[in-house]
């Protein structure tokens, strides 16, 4: 277990130093921001919806804050596939899925926190209609709090998916832009999930990439009530378990085919 800790806290520490990074994803996502609730303000009030347009500009801002937990991956482990050199991470005394789990975990969580922070308090401070409104409730914020760990759970787990892939074809490129183009649009970054058909919604909010960031937020908003935590929730752990197995299943396979050409 030390061993994991260890990665976690080194992979945290690294991803610390990019200062500069995070003010140009802070700026550049607080525009997509102000883009796209402009945009849906337009389209809101020339047809009218039963909702009101807070729960949509809340719904986009809190996507925009953690938007850096969607695509970021782990660059590292990428030059290792590609290059061979992570045939030296079979000696370490650790599981290889595990290990590097812990890593995109840290990459993840500290990369969307720097960002969060600074754009939340923004968004909270814009008039009415533009900006954050605040949770439902006590309840609605811890459950919203805990739906985003399961969602932090469930996409580490994919982003394990497409390195085990990688390790199949050695080019990330193509699995990594079919794997972000699902998340981006079926976690409601593109276009909010609740501005979709109700038929639409029944067969993608059941989808892995809806518990990322959709479910979490819509019981933020409150849409989602108390009542129906316990199973979002349940929903949100079942997928995590599914996709944390179905990856390890991969790693798996993959070290028992591994071939390590030269040196």
């Amino acid at each position: 277990m030390r061993a994991y800790v260890s990665a976690f806290r080194m992979r945290w520490k690294m991803e610390a130093q990019y200062r500069g990074a995070v003010i140009g994803g802070f700026v550049c996502q607080m525009l997509f921001g102000l883009i796209l609730v402009g945009l849906y303000r337009a389209l809101y009030f020339s047809k009218p919806q039963p909702f009101p347009f807070g729960q949509v500009s809340t719904y986009v801002w809190l996507q925009q804050a953690f938007f850096r937990m969607l695509l970021a991956s782990d660059g590292d482990l990428l030059d290792k596939i590609r290059t061979g050199s992570i045939a030296y991470d079979l000696c370490r005394p650790v599981h290889l899925y595990t290990y590097y789990y812990v890593r995109v975990m840290a990459q993840k969580l500290l990369g969307s926190l720097m960002r969060a922070a600074p754009m939340l308090v923004f968004a909270a401070l814009l008039p009415p209609g533009w900006g954050l409104l605040p949770p439902a409730g006590p309840g609605a914020f811890l459950t919203a709090l805990l739906g985003l760990l399961l969602g932090l759970l469930c996409v580490c787990a994919l982003e394990n998916i497409t390195m085990a892939c990688t390790m199949r074809t050695l080019d990330s490129r193509g699995m990594q832009a079919m794997m972000n183009l699902l998340m981006m649009v079926l976690s409601g970054n593109v276009l909010p999930l609740t501005l979709y058909p109700d038929s639409w919604q029944r067969v993608i909010t059941a989808l892995p990439y809806a518990q990322l960031l959709d479910a979490p937020i819509r019981l933020y908003t409150g849409q989602w009530l108390l009542s129906d935590a316990p199973r979002i929730l349940l929903r949100q752990g079942a997928w995590a378990l599914a996709l944390i197995a179905a990856g390890r299943f991969f790693w798996h396979r993959n070290q028992k085919r591994l071939i390590v050409q030269g040196g």
